[in-house]
């Protein structure tokens, strides 16, 4: 039975995975009500786990403490449920995977040329278009994979393959702002997002393992 989490630690946890989202961002992500969202926020900016900014409408952002707080909510989650052996199998898969992401990704963004070889890719080039999109592809059916596996005993995990499908879906469609545009759920950002929420459950860093 997938475990489903509290909604104060899913608040918390919106924090940090979305990166300074607003309260609504994390009540859509988590299907939460947004005034339960908020009001969990301003409980942990109680505990100085986070700060809210105003510069551009209201966001938030994690304090180092927050961040550990975060990571220990996490890590009682994962031992109660059981499941650690789980998804640390699924991490140690998806770090190939994330590198052919990676990998497609640059492909898409840059187009070597013999005079310059961090050209910008133009898409004038449909063969070289063709063939990052299909390597897209099979890193989103092996995000669907690790998606089902973890939401099967994590449900937070729900969400990332369909958020990452529909984007590379309007990037095949011809509108390639949703291959890596900020402020949408494109597939990078997507992408990030996944690799923070597993190394944030794992209590890992980012760049200490690929």
């Amino acid at each position: 039975m997938s475990r489903r989490s509290e909604p104060a630690l899913l608040a918390l946890h919106g924090v940090r995975v979305l990166g300074g989202p607003s309260v609504d961002a994390v009540a859509e992500r988590f299907l939460l009500p947004a005034p339960d969202v908020r009001d969990h926020l301003l409980d942990a900016q109680a505990f100085g786990w986070v700060t809210r900014h105003d510069f551009f409408g209201e966001t938030w952002s994690l304090t180092d403490r927050g961040r550990a707080e975060n990571e220990r909510q996490l890590a009682v989650e994962l031992d109660a449920a059981g499941v650690r052996d789980v998804v640390a199998a699924v991490h140690a898969s998806f770090r190939p995977v994330n590198a052919a992401h990676g990998r497609a990704c640059t492909q898409w963004q840059l187009h070597p040329t013999l005079y310059d070889p961090a050209a910008i890719n133009d898409h004038s080039d449909p063969v070289w278009d063709d063939a990052a999109l299909t390597e897209l592809e099979a890193c989103d059916d092996a995000l669907a994979e690790f998606d089902a596996t973890l939401t099967g005993v994590l449900a937070r995990f729900d969400g990332y393959s369909a958020r990452h499908s529909a984007a590379l879906a309007m990037v095949r469609r011809g509108d390639h702002d949703w291959l890596d545009a900020p402020g949408r759920a494109s597939c990078e950002l997507v992408w990030i997002q996944f690799h923070e929420d597993l190394l944030a459950t794992l209590g890992l860093e980012r760049g200490s393992v690929s």
